[in-house]
């Protein structure tokens, strides 16, 4: 539900006429790496993440990742983590108007 209206949002906020395509990531906290296999963690919520794409990063335990589908596809700043859920906060804020 909340990437349905995540996605109209953006739309809406784009100005995007016709087909629009979006992927969308999910920055997350690493708690923990087994090999190539990582627990995550964002706003309470845990996931198991294969770090098999990102094998040539040093990723370490504290590190954030942005998240696709399971899948840790790139490593970022705790700022960037902290401005992507700003901006997801901002768009997501009023969900009864969709």
């Amino acid at each position: 539900m909340i990437g349905a209206v995540l996605f109209q949002k953006l739309r809406r906020a784009s100005g995007a006429r016709g087909r629009m395509i979006m992927c969308l990531a999910i920055p997350m906290q690493v708690k923990s790496i087994e090999e190539f296999q990582c627990l995550c963690e964002a706003r309470g919520i845990e996931r198991q993440v294969s770090l098999f794409m990102v094998q040539g990063e040093d990723i370490s335990p504290g590190d954030f990742v942005l998240v696709h589908v399971g899948y840790a596809i790139q490593k970022i700043s705790a700022a960037d983590a902290a401005e992507s859920w700003q901006l997801f906060d901002e768009v997501l804020g009023d969900t009864a108007s969709v």
